[in-house]
């Protein structure tokens, strides 16, 4: 994207993101409709300025929820968010955007011309109204320009849920029939498009499913679509899965400069030469971005190298880091930090470092080349969508339907499993006795598909780490519960020092009193480190003294702001937020 986005229509058509100012408002503009979209190439490069709406890099690789703890707490987990005044994601800027084109584009263009561009306008603003229901749940639908002094439409209350859902699926399948199909990891196309409607629906058909109290009907038909959709894109796509070797293509996908456009359907694009970079590297080396580090939960969820699970092992609780690390499911080691990694471009070993991680299990997934550690030089691409996003929605789709068969998991996630050298899930044994560990975790959960249900989250949670997927799962799959878990890291016995990689020699050492002398990591206990035990060891306590609270009577949707309200008295609020209006 970093060549199509243009700065003229950027700067003419935002607009205030507050609904009463900009709705009732012309676009501005030197440059009348008339005179503007006259031609294809006018057309591409207004549906050029949608792609701004995608993720930024830190929107894909900073998650914090209970996957990467950091040293704060956002106000979600803290369960101390509060209704803002203005803003707090109630921005309509883009939509304007679209909806201007949407009345323009036709001019001049010929439609079976402007067709594709349609499809792009329709795709983002599907993708548009998406973030707003998941966010709000009913929204005001607006498929037109706000003409001035159209009270009627400023002052619209929110069209129900359901409303609003098959507006964006009609949007999204529009944009499927009249995208292009050709390959580009830079443009959405018809492929892209598959892989949102499949997000989409499988969003939208788990929450009616499990969120009983907003009674919303028909979820097995947005699964039907999601699974449809992604059936579709596996079975006619021009994707397949990265694959070097086991033990380094879940890795190297992640720290390639350039996206794989095999597995990746879209990015966006950074680049050392064009000076576009984040700043990966050094979110996950220094002590300066949370120092984050994967949650224990989640590194006691990945199994074993094969296939058994590690929380069946006997006294798996109380395991050192190197032996818990030993004979797992690959991608634990190139996620984290593990013995014998070595940084690319690098020389030496490198163990985890407690400086760079709260609870030890150092980051690894984005991380590139050593030059590209100072301040915001990563130039490496982030995936916004891709194929191993689609394998799973499909497998869930199908599993939460109650119809999947061993051939629709071998088509999908199992794809995953092998690429990685790991055995696929049999669904027969994992219906059999499914896994007690994830069932107290994921306490919606039950049905004759049950055991496979939970390995579907096991397998969504290790492949999709750190891509900012985990939010949106819990709150669809009514698990908010899980925010309020004690967090935890490495397990130590109590004092003393230890070795990371077995060589022989202490890389951290947990004192008290008087700091020891030495080049290892020292961590003063209760200062640089907490443990469950204190003195007498455990885990890792991360945040142990912030308290951690999730309503479930109102945190699963964000409120409407004030002023909102204000503006419009036939807003409603939602559930549980009081805001005295």
């Amino acid at each position: 994207m970093k060549t199509h986005y243009i700065g003229l229509l950027l700067g003419v058509l935002f607009l205030s993101a507050c609904q009463k100012d900009f709705l009732d408002r012309q676009p501005e503009s030197d440059i009348s409709p008339d005179a503007f979209f006259r031609t294809e190439k006018d057309l591409e490069l207004y549906t050029n300025s949608f792609y701004n709406v995608l993720p930024s890099a830190e929107g894909v690789y900073n998650e914090d929820i209970d996957n990467v703890v950091k040293q704060s707490l956002s106000d979600e987990i803290r369960g101390t968010r509060t209704i803002p005044v203005s803003g707090g994601g109630w921005d309509w800027s883009e939509l304007r955007k679209i909806n201007y084109f949407m009345a323009n584009y036709n001019r001049t263009v010929p439609e079976d011309k402007a067709k594709p561009y349609v499809g792009i306008a329709r795709f983002f603003r599907a993708w548009f109204y998406f973030n707003k229901v998941r966010r709000f749940g009913d929204a005001p639908w607006y498929s037109k320009v706000i003409e001035e002094g159209d009270e009627a439409a400023l002052t619209q209350p929110r069209d129900p849920r359901t409303v609003v859902m098959d507006s964006i699926m009609a949007d999204i399948d529009y944009a499927i029939a009249n995208l292009p199909t050709g390959k580009s990891v830079e443009k959405v196309n018809k492929w892209t498009a598959l892989a949102l409607k499949s997000r989409i629906a499988l969003f939208e058909g788990t929450f009616r499913k499990y969120h009983t109290e907003f009674a919303l009907p028909d979820y097995e038909r947005f699964l039907t679509e999601a699974a449809a959709a992604a059936g579709t894109l596996i079975a006619e796509g021009p994707y397949v899965l990265f694959q070097t070797t086991p033990d380094k293509s879940y890795l190297e996908l992640f720290a390639a400069v350039n996206s794989d456009e095999n597995e990746v359907i879209l990015t966006r694009r950074f680049s050392d030469a064009l000076q576009i970079w984040h700043n990966v590297n050094y979110y996950t080396i220094t002590s300066s971005y949370g120092r984050p580090g994967l949650e224990k939960q989640l590194v006691n969820s990945y199994l074993m190298k094969d296939g058994s699970r590690f929380t069946d092992k006997v006294g798996y609780e109380t395991m050192q880091f190197y032996q818990e690390v030993q004979d797992r499911d690959p991608r634990l080691s190139q996620t984290i930090r593990t013995p014998g990694y070595q940084r690319i471009g690098g020389a030496a070993e490198e163990v985890p470092q407690f400086g760079a991680s709260m609870t030890g299990y150092q980051v690894i997934k984005f991380v590139g080349d050593v030059k590209y550690d100072s301040y915001n030089r990563s130039e490496n691409d982030m995936p916004v969508f891709r194929l191993g996003e689609v394998l799973l929605n499909y497998a869930e789709a199908k599993a939460e339907l109650g119809n999947v068969t061993q051939a629709d998991l071998d088509l999908s996630i199992n794809k995953l499993r092998e690429r990685v050298g790991m055995p696929g899930i049999d669904l027969a044994a994992a219906n059999i006795a499914p896994d007690p560990y994830l069932a107290a975790q994921y306490l919606q959960v039950n049905g004759a598909n049950k055991g496979l249900i939970l390995e579907v989250r096991r397998e969504r949670r290790i492949e999709l780490v750190m891509e900012s997927f985990r939010w949106d799962d819990l709150m669809r799959w009514k698990e908010g519960h899980l925010l309020t878990k004690q967090f935890k890291g490495m397990y130590f016995p109590g004092l003393g020092s230890y070795d990371f990689n077995n060589d022989g020699n202490a890389d951290v050492q947990i004192y008290t009193g008087t700091k020891p002398t030495g080049s290892i990591q020292f961590l003063k206990l209760g200062t640089d480190v907490s443990l469950e035990k204190g003195e007498d060891g455990g885990n890792v306590v991360v945040n142990e003294k912030i308290d951690k609270k999730f309503d479930e009577n109102r945190d699963y949707l964000y409120p409407i702001p004030i002023q909102e309200r204000q503006l419009n008295p036939n807003l409603s609020q939602n559930p549980g937020w009081n805001d005295g209006l």
